[in-house]
């Protein structure tokens, strides 16, 4: 495209809700580039199973070790030489989805407050994307992607659970100050 310049790295990580196509986009955005793909870790996740099973008993676990792998894939990310489109970023962790679980009591406060600290010395190293890109989908369409997709562990994902991140996207990608934004 016209409006990338030649020679110049660029990083963008797509922003949404479960289902919403993000790492479609990715895939379909480093075909057309050439630029590297960073996916989320979804096939080789020791905890998703679990979480999606009990929430309340492993949401810490899991919120934990989206954040280490996160964080060692946006660091992957900084030093690469590369242009790179990320399917998912670091930053939606501690807005959207762990104080999502603490506000449903399926995160116990302490543990909120330890993974909310843990975020921001984490990210003050950070170098935030170029641009995010936030896929805006009604809760309908989510369900109905998930169920396509196929995913067994994600069978009993609630509607309720899917309104709440919708909403919480919305406050968080009105109120992202790190860099531009595309919805």
């Amino acid at each position: 495209p016209k409006f990338l310049k030649a020679n110049k790295k660029y990083f963008i990580s797509v922003a949404g809700n479960i289902g919403s196509g993000k790492s479609s986009l990715t895939r379909l955005i480093s075909e057309k580039l050439g630029w590297d793909p960073y996916y989320e870790s979804v096939q080789n996740n020791p905890y998703l199973r679990d979480f999606y099973g009990n929430m309340t008993r492993w949401s810490f676990q899991l919120q934990v070790y989206f954040l280490s792998h996160r964080f060692r894939t946006h660091r992957d990310i900084i030093d690469s030489k590369r242009s790179v489109i990320q399917d998912r970023s670091i930053y939606e962790d501690v807005e959207i989805f762990a104080r999502n679980l603490y506000l449903m009591g399926r995160m116990e406060g302490r543990d909120y407050r330890n993974y909310r600290a843990l975020f921001h010395e984490m990210t003050d190293y950070l170098k935030a994307p170029d641009l995010i890109v936030y896929l805006k989908a009604n809760v309908n369409t989510l369900m109905n992607q998930i169920k396509s997709r196929g995913r067994t562990f994600e069978k009993g994902i609630e509607r309720a659970y899917l309104e709440r991140l919708n909403r919480s996207y919305g406050a968080w990608i009105k109120n992202y100050k790190l860099g531009k934004v595309l919805t």
